[in-house]
């Protein structure tokens, strides 16, 4: 018999970056990304998108990728979770009111030591300004990398309740925790960090105006436009200010049945229903050019 999973990661809310220049961070996913400044608590930064959901956190510290959010079902006893997690020695911290909307927090540490929060339930956070740059539309997903890739993915869907997308050979794995094709993946590299995080825009017409927006900041699009294989979203890639590859993104596949198990028909899909499978070989992309040189993360 299959063991439920302790938890079972449903939308993507947050990340939390640590910063030695917040401010500079600030101006970038103000002018560029289009985030507003919801609130300042000491030396933390709040923003959130358009839609007045919370979605970045800014804290000072060396250039990392220091916690990402999910929300989880309101019916989950949080206090009984939190026991799970201790059980299986996640290292679990409940927290009253630590964030703007959010009146509690349940935080673990993976066995790689990447943080996680679970939160339940959220009201809204507008910004205290006019929102500017692109306006995106939130944060889609996160890209990880792990010296196993396999394993990661066994652990999200275990104990996370995470399913598997699709794979890239044997060193890049995609996982949904909703419809989306994917919210959360694992890289094969050396060590655990960041690999890429991603913001969904609204539309083929909200990418043409991105590509122009980066140029006029003088941020280079590194990949794209380009109509990926697994996911099929049409993507550009650049660096933030603290050299992040950051994805701007919109279409991508969704599964809007678990039960049929396929994607949503799409004209450009190589298969007839497409389901999640492993790629192999190149190329991978229904069309556009390959990644340039600088973008490092996805040369091979």
């Amino acid at each position: 018999m299959t063991q439920a999973p302790i938890a079972r990661f449903t939308r993507l809310r947050h990340a939390t970056f640590t910063s030695p220049d917040p401010e500079r961070l600030l101006d970038y996913y103000r002018g560029v990304i289009g985030l507003g400044l919801v609130a300042r608590d000491g030396d933390r930064i709040f923003l959130a998108s358009e839609s007045e959901q919370l979605s970045l956190v800014i804290e000072p510290g060396d250039a990392l990728l220091s916690s990402i959010a999910f929300e989880i079902s309101p019916e989950v006893p949080i206090e009984a979770l939190g026991a799970a997690l201790k059980q299986a020695d996640l290292r679990p911290e409940l927290r009253s009111d630590p964030l703007p909307g959010v009146s509690r927090l349940l935080s673990f540490s993976d066995p790689e030591g990447t943080r996680f929060e679970l939160i339940q339930g959220w009201t809204p956070t507008p910004a205290q300004e006019r929102i500017g740059g692109l306006a995106v539309a939130k944060l889609g997903h996160v890209a990880l990398r792990t010296p196993d890739p396999k394993a990661a993915s066994e652990f999200y869907a275990n104990v996370m309740g995470l399913r598997v997308s699709d794979w890239i050979e044997d060193r890049f794995v995609f996982m949904r925790s909703g419809f989306e094709h994917h919210t959360l993946n694992f890289a094969l590299a050396p060590g655990r960090g960041l690999h890429h995080f991603a913001f969904e825009l609204r539309g083929p017409e909200h990418m043409h105006r991105a590509c122009d927006h980066l140029a006029r900041h003088k941020l280079p699009v590194l990949w794209g436009p380009v109509r990926h294989g697994p996911g099929h979203n049409t993507a550009i890639y650049h660096r933030n200010p603290e050299g992040h590859l950051v994805e701007l993104f919109h279409d991508l596949d969704r599964i809007v049945d678990e039960e049929l198990g396929y994607f949503e028909p799409r004209p450009w899909h190589r298969d007839r229903p497409q389901r999640p499978k492993v790629w192999v070989g190149q190329p991978r992309d229904v069309w556009g050019m390959p990644p340039s040189p600088e973008c490092t993360e996805f040369a091979r």
